[in-house]
């Protein structure tokens, strides 16, 4: 892959998972209806929205901000996680694909950045 390619590729990644997790995000934070049940199907509360709803919205941010782009996919990945296993065990799997898709999507990105990681700093 061409050194542009990755970088136009890489731009396109963020700008869409920075479009989901902040529509997503405000989504929560306002207490659209469908979250609201959806948080209370999960079963651990409305604060559980709200946390997971400034976490979205700070990752989104954070993935534009120079040196917290690693910083910022992560916590969107944890996330995408953590929506994953909702699924599996309160939601039901037909509605996961999205969080598999954005998952995988902010790990390409925190691969992309790993560089950022407090790890890779004592390896060099």
């Amino acid at each position: 892959m061409s050194p542009t390619t990755r970088k136009y590729g890489l731009i396109a990644i963020k700008v869409l998972l920075t479009l989901a997790f902040a529509a997503a995000g405000i989504a929560k934070l306002a207490g659209v209806a469908m979250m609201v049940q959806i948080f209370d199907a999960i079963g651990l509360g409305q604060w559980f929205r709200y946390a997971t709803g400034l976490i979205e919205v700070a990752g989104a941010i954070l993935l534009w901000v120079n040196g917290r782009q690693f910083i910022g996919a992560g916590l969107l990945l944890c996330t995408m996680i953590g929506a994953l296993l909702a699924h599996i065990f309160a939601l039901g799997l037909a509605s996961a694909p999205p969080a598999v898709v954005l998952g995988v999507l902010a790990a390409v990105v925190v691969l992309a950045y790993r560089q950022q990681s407090p790890l890779a700093e004592s390896h060099r």
